[in-house]
């Protein structure tokens, strides 16, 4: 079974195209010190959303970040609102959340900052090993100080992500302990020392022309490097944090009709490998006293439509955990 499941993945990774604890200041363990990022363009997209482009000391590098703005922001402008970070997954961008979910008529009631910022295709949200790019830094330091400075974000925060996005919002919740009160990973691997895991990251990382080396180094000559980056070897760095695991079966459903085959089966591998690690980190966070819940159902896919439903059954948890 297990290397039916290792099989699994690794078609997923040629396939797959879809893809209250004291706060602090960010700073933490990737970016005290740093330069201060700053806004060098915005287009207005709607009266709420905005493309923001930063320039990034940690990335060397202008980034993309898609800010909705909370429906009260320029009447109100003293105020200060919770921010809520959403990442987005592996081979897409900044727009995806945008793009294939309706999360701006969800918050139009809900007075939120949501901020979406660009991770690159295969970033894995992680200051790479190899000195760059620093995608943690310009995320957890550089980018929180702006919305800070520039939009009045309070020290109010949730991340969100999905697939890699899900990983990142993990990983940067254990790493920076205490910034987020609530992480939600949807359809994530949560446990880099899966064999299907270091398979597929593997794979897909060759794919998409990254030497995974570049990014934690080698699993085993550098192994505390990726177990400093890995979400289920830190279970008690979650303390004050509430988790949200949600994941598919694998099996299609009614969601997945009038998809081509090829996106389909791409979808039902993808998300094949995942429930078995997700149920066993839910158990180690539990065991250590972190407030866990967790969405495992079926049918499930990795894909939006599923993405789309979790979203709105998180959204009132979510809220309520940064008012």
């Amino acid at each position: 079974m297990k290397f039916l499941l290792v099989c699994l993945w690794l078609v997923a990774a040629m396939l797959s195209t879809e893809a209250h604890a004291a706060e602090r200041s960010p700073g933490g363990m990737s970016g005290s010190g740093a330069a201060e990022a700053r806004i060098v363009a915005v287009k207005r997209i709607d009266a709420r959303m905005l493309d923001l482009t930063v320039d990034s000391p940690a990335m060397g590098m202008p980034i993309p970040v898609r800010v909705i703005l909370p429906k009260s922001w320029e009447d109100r402008p003293k105020a200060t609102f919770p921010v809520l970070y959403m990442l987005h997954g592996g081979d897409d961008d900044y727009t995806s959340w945008t793009r294939e979910t309706d999360v701006e008529e969800l918050s139009k009631k809900s007075e939120v900052l949501i901020v979406m910022p660009d991770a690159g295709k295969a970033g894995y949200y992680s200051d790479w090993y190899a000195g760059g790019p620093r995608w943690e830094t310009f995320h957890t330091t550089e980018l929180v100080r702006l919305m800070e400075k520039k939009y009045r974000a309070r020290p109010s925060r949730a991340v969100v992500g999905l697939s890699m996005g899900g990983f990142g919002a993990l990983k940067y919740a254990a790493r920076h302990q205490g910034m987020f009160r609530y992480a939600a990973a949807m359809s994530s691997y949560v446990d880099l020392n899966d064999p299907g895991v270091r398979l597929a990251i593997g794979f897909g990382s060759d794919r998409d022309g990254v030497d995974i080396g570049k990014v934690w180094g080698d699993p085993v000559k550098d192994y505390d490097v990726w177990q400093a980056h890995n979400p289920a070897a830190m279970p008690g760095s979650f303390r004050g944090t509430r988790v949200h695991l949600s994941v598919g079966s694998g099996a299609p459903g009614p969601l997945d009709q009038g998809r081509s085959l090829d996106v389909v089966l791409a979808s039902v591998v993808g998300e094949a490998g995942l429930p078995e690690q997700n149920k066993r980190f839910a158990s180690a966070l539990r065991s250590l006293g972190v407030e866990t819940t967790t969405h495992l159902y079926t049918p499930g896919t990795h894909s939006w439509p599923y993405w789309q439903n979790e979203l709105h059954a998180i959204w009132p948890t979510v809220m309520r955990s940064i008012r």
